[in-house]
């Protein structure tokens, strides 16, 4: 396994994801209310910049790998999983949405490991939808998690536009990745 500062600023993602769940766990006393919400935003706010960081700086230095490319997707899945897992957990978000962007990780992550497989991993390379959509959810989790009016300008309501826009979001780019490698999985088929 290569180490470098790119693998390691994935690691800290995936080690900031129990603290940030821990937050709601510890007694009241150690962490009260709007601590508590502001303490998961910024753990959230600094997992989700390293994500960003950690791909900037892989292809800066060089320093990319195949368990580099492998661990960064699923430290942002686990990343973003958790949060919403959370958000529904304290009231803040509908479990059926989480459940579609949750489903939509798993299923796209699935066909892409198969379409790596037969070699047609360009076929479902992150479109424009997708990092549209990554976006709103990125923006919208940290508004959420926070909860708190800021400035005048209700957080949460926001928040939760913004995570119904990832929603449909995401249900629209899990069709275009299904669009795209549906003359392979037919191919595949009449192969068999």
């Amino acid at each position: 396994m290569p180490l470098n500062i790119p693998i390691l600023l994935t690691w800290l993602r995936i080690i900031l994801i129990p603290l940030m769940i821990a937050l709601y766990y510890v007694p009241e006393a150690w962490v009260r209310g709007f601590g508590r919400d502001l303490a998961a935003t910024l753990i959230f706010v600094v997992a989700a910049a390293t994500d960003w960081l950690d791909g900037y700086l892989a292809r800066r230095w060089q320093q990319t790998s195949a368990f580099g490319a492998f661990l960064d997707p699923v430290a942002d899945k686990l990343m973003v999983a958790a949060a919403l897992i959370v958000l529904v957990w304290l009231g803040r978000l509908d479990a059926v949405l989480a459940v579609i962007i949750i489903g939509r990780e798993i299923t796209i992550s699935a066909l892409r490991e198969w379409m790596a497989r037969i070699g047609a991993h360009r076929s479902v390379a992150v479109s424009m939808v997708g990092k549209i959509k990554t976006t709103a959810q990125m923006v919208a989790i940290p508004l959420l998690l926070y909860y708190q009016p800021l400035a005048g300008l209700d957080v949460f309501r926001l928040g939760t536009w913004l995570i119904y826009v990832a929603a449909v979001l995401t249900l629209w780019s899990m069709g275009y990745y299904m669009r795209m490698a549906w003359p392979h999985l037919i191919e595949q088929d009449r192969q068999r």
